[in-house]
């Protein structure tokens, strides 16, 4: 028995549990193999160059393909109704092998001026030393997406919503500027996740996870992905992402993969529990401000309702003299874990310095960029990633502090 689960067949659930597996066809376990040889008997013909791989060939060598991770890049691709997925050992491998392969000397890209860390730090220097032009812009502002556009522009380059501000770019309308300056559109979809919004419907050319956060969900496997159509990733895979070596380990594949059967359930409780909180915050007298995209009050609530089928479970909120009281988050928070990175089962909490990350990741080229930032950010910004546990016991957590 195999199991075959279509793009546009079956509910979400359903495919976040059957698609890309099948029962062993040997044991008839029913749960997926993990396949950690990181080589396979081949025939006589095989060839030693992955110039004369073929997507459909048997598996040669893990760093070219392997099964457990094949099963997970399968399950993906129907999730966020793609035709096909490249899996990484991190989100950082997927996002340099996508630059790595559109960029080249000579062409230009336009970049969401906030976005992930080490995306922002990569194009602020190691990019542009490559003779690759980067503009950096606030993409929610879709004018000056339109006149940071080049002849040479060959990728713009968005986070919706981005990290860690929460602010929204309207997709559809990117990928028609996109489109009419030649260029592909990229969109990092991490804090969204596919069962809120699935970007390729909406004209994006590639979509970015880090299956780190809510797709592995448990904080115990790094991953990351970039999906698309077969025409863009078959070369994608084959000239960039085997040859520069940052394969998704078949252990941490497996781990995913098992996330992603609760995924859709996780995200429900993960949006549920967020929004009984971010209400709690912005009614509590110490809290100057909340952001979260569910909440009436943030700034594009109207596009966050039309583009996001489930708001996730992320909340920033400013306080009054944030950075004195960190100490204290750090040691004397009892549920919420003083910790980086976000998208897992428990609650994680941490505070981004305004200053410090305006001298490091965020380098902004214009008063309406660095207006744009405080508006939502203030002097700095606790980032809370709300987890699965009982709201209540996160709320009284958070109020015995506040």
């Amino acid at each position: 028995m195999a199991t075959n689960i279509k793009k546009n067949s079956y509910g979400f659930s359903t495919k976040a549990i059957h698609a890309g597996e099948y029962p062993d066809p040997f044991t008839n376990a029913s749960s997926p193999n993990l396949v950690m040889s990181t080589t396979f008997v081949t025939d006589a013909d095989a060839g030693f160059s992955v110039e004369g791989m073929n997507e459909n060939d048997t598996f040669l060598y893990t760093r070219w393909g392997n099964p457990t991770v094949h099963q997970l890049e399968e399950k993906l691709a129907v999730l966020e109704n793609a035709e096909t997925a490249v899996a990484f050992a991190s989100g950082m491998g997927a996002i340099t092998a996508l630059l790595f392969h559109i960029l080249k000397a000579g062409d230009h890209a336009v970049i969401s001026d906030v976005a992930y860390a080490a995306l922002s730090e990569i194009t602020n220097e190691m990019i542009p030393g490559l003779d690759i032009e980067i503009t950096k812009v606030n993409t929610a502002d879709l004018a000056a997406v339109e006149k940071a556009v080049r002849p040479n522009t060959r990728l713009i380059y968005i986070e919706t919503p981005c990290n860690p501000l929460l602010r929204l770019t309207d997709i559809a309308a990117t990928a028609e500027i996109a489109r009419r300056a030649g260029a592909k559109l990229a969109v990092d979809s991490t804090f969204a996740t596919p069962l809120a919004t699935r970007p390729l419907e909406l004209g994006a050319d590639f979509v970015i996870h880090s299956l780190t956060k809510y797709l592995g969900g448990h904080g115990d496997a790094l991953g990351g992905v970039i999906l698309g159509s077969k025409e863009c990733l078959v070369p994608l895979r084959k000239k960039t992402a085997i040859r520069m070596g940052g394969s998704l380990s078949p252990f941490n594949a497996w781990l995913i993969l098992r996330g992603l059967a609760t995924f859709p359930v996780r995200m429900r409780v993960h949006e549920e529990n967020a929004l009984k909180i971010a209400r709690f915050l912005e009614n509590h007298p110490t809290i100057k401000r909340v952001i979260y995209p569910g909440l009436p009050s943030h700034p594009q609530y109207e596009l966050a309702k039309r583009q996001m089928k489930n708001f996730s479970g992320m909340i920033t909120f400013q306080v009054e003299n944030g950075r004195d009281i960190v100490r204290n988050f750090a040691e004397n928070l009892q549920i919420i874990h003083y910790a980086v990175s976000l998208g897992h089962h428990r609650s994680l909490i941490f505070y981004l310095d305004s200053k410090s990350l305006q001298e490091t990741s965020f380098r902004f080229a214009t008063p309406e960029q660095r207006q744009s930032w405080s508006e939502f950010a203030g002097e700095g910004i606790f980032r809370l990633s709300v987890g699965l546990e009982d709201a209540n016991d996160l709320i009284a957590d958070l109020d015995s502090l506040l």
